[in-house]
C-alpha cells in the first residue's frame, strides 16, 4: 500500500509560496506527491485533485498516475505493477475533484488485477486496468540503450524557453522533473520536410528527492510518459505544435514496467512514431536508466487532426 505522509489536511493542496530555502523544483515535486496522495472516501473509492493551472482540461498523466495510486492502495505490498492499459474518455475539469472507483477484478496466487474508473459529476472520464505480480525470477534480455550525451551537458528546460520558443500547453503544466532534450523538441524546431523514422531523445529525473516507494516512483514515470509521445508524430512530419488548425489529444495509453524505477536518477526516454493514419498517430517510447537498463515500454495513440 502506498501512502504519502504530509501535514496537509485531506483536501485540495495549496501552493507553497514561502520557499524557506527549499529549491523550487523540490516544492513542485512535493506538490505533485501530495496530489498523488488520493484520499479514501469509502472502501475502494478514492478522490484526487488537480493543481492550479491555466489548462482547460486535466493533464492526462496526472489522471493516470492518480488512478494507479488508487489501484495500488488495494494490492498487497509484495506485488508490483507490471502493466497498465488506459483510455481517455472525456476531458477532465481541473477545477473539480476526481473520484476513482476501484474494482478488485482478480486476486490470484501470482497476479492481481485492478480496474479503475475516474469519475467527475457521475460521468466517467478515464478508465485504467493494471496488473500486479509477485517478484519472480525468469529469462532476462532487453533492447540496447541508444547513444546519448551526458544529461548534465545539455541545456535545461528553462534554457530552451529562454530562446523565445512557444512551448504550448506543456509550458502551463507544473514540471516536477528536470528535463534535458537531446534532440530539439518540436516546439523549438522550424517546420521542415517529413523525416520518416525520426526519433526523439529526452533525459529526465525528479527535480528533487523522491520517497523510497516503488509505486510512487513508477507513478511519476507514468506522469512523465504522457508528455512527449505525440510530439514524435509531429517530428516525423516536420511539424511544429504551433501550426495553425492542429488538434491533439491522448486517446489511449499503455505501459509495461520491466525493471525497478528510481526517479531520483536520470532516465532516458527514446521515442518514435511507427504510424499515423485516420487522424490518429501512434507513439512508442522506451525508458532506460543511466546505467543502460531498460525500465519500461510505453505506447500511446492520440488524435492528430489538422483542420
Amino acid at each position: 500500500m502506498t501512502t504519502v505522509t504530509t501535514s496537509e489536511p485531506p483536501n485540495r493542496p495549496q501552493p507553497q509560496l514561502d520557499t524557506d530555502g527549499v529549491p523550487r523544483g523540490q516544492l513542485v515535486l512535493d506538490e505533485l506527491l501530495r496530489l498523488l496522495d488520493v484520499r479514501e472516501l469509502e472502501p475502494d473509492v478514492y478522490q484526487g485533485f488537480s493543481p492550479e493551472t491555466r489548462l482547460v482540461r486535466v493533464f492526462g498523466g496526472q489522471v493516470a498516475a492518480q488512478a494507479l495510486v488508487a489501484a495500488g492502495r488495494t494490492v498487497p505490498d509484495d506485488r508490483r505493477v507490471h502493466s497498465l492499459h488506459s483510455y481517455f474518455l472525456r476531458p477532465g475539469d481541473p477545477r473539480k475533484p476526481i473520484d476513482y472507483d476501484v474494482d478488485r477484478a482478480r486476486d490470484g496466487r501470482s497476479f492481481t488485477t485492478r480496474r479503475v474508473v475516474a469519475m467527475q459529476d457521475d460521468t466517467p472520464i478515464f478508465t485504467l486496468s493494471a496488473s500486479f505480480q509477485i517478484d519472480e525470477a525468469g529469462l532476462d534480455h532487453q533492447l540496447p540503450m541508444p547513444d546519448a550525451p551526458d544529461p548534465q551537458s545539455l541545456p535545461t528546460y528553462a534554457d530552451r524557453l529562454a530562446g523565445g520558443h512557444n512551448a504550448g500547453p506543456w509550458a502551463k503544466i507544473p514540471r516536477p522533473v528536470d528535463i534535458r532534450y537531446v534532440t530539439d523538441p518540436p516546439w523549438a524546431r522550424r517546420p521542415s520536410a517529413p523525416s520518416p523514422g525520426a526519433r526523439s531523445l529526452v533525459w529526465f529525473r525528479a527535480d528533487g528527492t523522491m520517497p523510497d516507494d516503488p509505486l510512487l516512483n513508477i507513478c511519476l514515470l507514468v506522469y512523465v510518459s504522457d508528455l512527449f509521445l505525440l510530439d514524435s508524430v509531429l517530428a516525423t512530419h516536420g511539424l511544429n505544435p504551433s501550426v495553425g488548425g492542429l488538434q491533439m489529444a491522448s486517446l489511449d495509453h499503455a505501459v509495461w514496467f520491466h525493471r525497478p524505477v528510481k526517479m531520483d536518477d536520470w532516465v532516458l526516454y527514446d521515442i518514435a512514431s511507427p504510424s499515423a493514419s485516420g487522424a490518429r498517430g501512434l507513439g512508442v517510447g522506451y525508458f532506460f536508466s543511466e546505467q543502460g537498463q531498460m525500465l519500461a515500454t510505453v505506447v500511446q495513440e492520440g488524435l492528430i487532426r489538422l483542420t
